[in-house]
């Protein structure tokens, strides 16, 4: 794999541009912490060698002076919200990143359930980290928003939060996806400091969009891809350009939300505003770490194209609209992509093709697969009675890896009919043919009396970040399998059989 970001360089200059912007602020930093702290992999994407973790390695390094707030909206827990690469609920990716930073050393110091109004599901979690001993506040819907600023900052909007005691000079405000509510406490707690006397500030740190890279990079445009769902978009910063007569990149959201933002802190601290920009607001500077722009400007133009079929089967689904697939559609036409560019695209449905051959015509659905290894080599499979597509895809990438010949089996009939006797007739599934999740169980029980199986088995970790593609959407049992192991999958919007429930 090509490498076009330099994640040392960027924690460097990361970790200087904070410091510059903390010492501006002696009393206390707020640093509102949009995105992934940890497994940050739609950076690692479009940035082929970024560190999914480097943002968590950042904050090592102010360990002795940060504070964590972590911050989730009622209305996620009470819907439970997805996150999608892990397809967990919001609520438990608060409590694993609470204990995934503890494994880095760092600890939360409190937890914010923010736009708080007594949801059942809320409270149920509220009661659940309080026994757990983690610090819990609520706060609710702010008075007087967005309108009235002199009753947002005011007894009755900010003062009516619970203030939220922190001891570090530097407070990192994070939270588990947009709208988490983590501007909203910042501006909170900078209206207690100062009534505390302390003089202190806020600033935010976004990777994307990349502010001092074009409109149209691909890295840019793949950020509106990833928000596409949001309606989010690109544009100059109208009060950037005013201010320096600099272009600067930011999305609407900012740009709409800075004149209220620049009001309500010139009223919180009483004196001119520090800011004269959102842009300005930032202290991202990510485009640092890019070493070989042709390189990531590839990686952004297949992200792209990644979404774009994220979105068609999400829509069929019912997890998002028409309209956001035309806005992904719109974003590939903007850089002149297909569905095609994806390069295992073609090479799954072609396998396809070949096992409807192989079949001699008898009915059915044929399922066709591609997996990309590392180092370009392109495998292929397709489903059959006894395995599906992704898990003969797999087998046969790892075979290629360990240079084990075809005509060896790694798994024996004979196993593979156990297992798939045992889903159908003693576990009551309706599927015979065995999932990626289920092969690769059968995979490890294989391996310590099969040398080649076990030769196959230690190449599994190889598979991380390799580029698979599927011509029908995958069971749960293939998708759990593909994100566990790091391959970045994608599907045409075709369902895999007929059947409304695979079991």
């Amino acid at each position: 794999m090509k490498i076009g970001f330099d994640s040392e360089i960027y924690l460097k200059e990361q970790s200087a541009a904070i410091s510059r912007r903390l010492a501006l602020f002696p009393d206390k930093l707020y640093l509102e912490f949009g995105g992934k702290i940890l497994n940050d992999f739609h950076a690692a994407r479009v940035l082929p060698g970024y560190d999914p973790n480097i943002k968590v390695k950042l904050l090592q390094q102010f360990s002795d002076r940060i504070d964590i707030i972590l911050c989730i909206y009622a209305g996620d827990i009470e819907r439970r919200k997805l996150r999608a690469d892990f397809g967990i609920t919001y609520d438990a990716d608060a409590l694993k990143l609470i204990d995934d930073l503890n494994e880095w050393g760092l600890k939360v110091s409190a937890v914010v359930i923010t736009r708080y109004e007594e949801q059942a599901s809320a409270k149920i979690f509220r009661n659940k980290l309080e026994r757990l001993g983690i610090r819990v506040y609520t706060h609710r819907f702010t008075s007087g928003y967005p309108t009235d600023v002199d009753t947002i900052v005011s007894e009755e909007g900010y003062g009516a939060n619970e203030y939220i005691e922190t001891t570090k000079p530097l407070v990192i405000v994070t939270g588990p996806g947009p709208g988490s509510g983590k501007l909203a406490t910042c501006l909170s707690q900078l209206y207690h400091e100062h009534k505390r006397g302390l003089k202190a500030g806020y600033a935010k740190f976004e990777t994307f969009p990349i502010w001092d890279l074009p409109l149209k990079h691909p890295v840019n445009v793949a950020y509106e891809a990833a928000t596409a769902d949001l309606g989010d978009f690109n544009l100059v910063d109208p009060y950037h350009l005013e201010a320096y007569n600099q272009r600067a990149i930011n999305y609407n959201r900012d740009v709409e939300a800075f004149p209220l933002l620049k009001r309500i802190l010139s009223k919180i601290s009483g004196e001119g505003f520090v800011y004269k920009s959102p842009t300005e607001m930032g202290v991202n500077v990510v485009s640092k770490g890019i070493i070989d722009d042709a390189v990531v400007q590839e990686a952004a133009r297949q992200e792209i194209i990644r979404r774009y079929f994220r979105y068609q089967c999400e829509q069929i689904l019912g997890f998002t609209t028409q309209e956001t697939v035309e806005r992904a559609e719109l974003l590939m036409k903007e850089l002149n992509l297909k569905p095609e560019d994806r390069s295992v695209v073609p090479l799954a449905r072609e396998a396809a093709v070949e096992a409807q051959i192989k079949a001699k015509g008898n009915n059915g659905i044929y399922v066709g697969a591609a997996l990309e290894l590392r180092d370009g080599r392109v495998v292929k499979g397709y489903n059959s009675p006894l395995m599906h597509a992704a898990s003969s895809a797999v087998l046969n990438a790892l075979k290629r890896l360990a240079g084990i010949p075809d005509h060896i089996h790694l798994l024996s009939p004979v196993v593979l009919e156990q297992a798939a006797y045992l889903k159908q007739n003693i576990l009551g599934g309706k599927a015979l043919s065995l999932d990626l999740t289920e092969v690769l169980t059968c995979l490890a029980i294989t391996a310590p009396t099969s040398p080649a199986t076990q030769l196959a088995l230690d190449k599994l970790k190889d598979l991380k970040g390799c580029e698979m593609h599927l011509t029908h959407m995958p069971t749960s049992g293939d998708e759990t399998g593909l994100r566990r192991l790091g391959i970045n999958l994608t599907c045409d919007p075709v369902f895999a059989s007929k059947n409304l429930f695979i079991g």
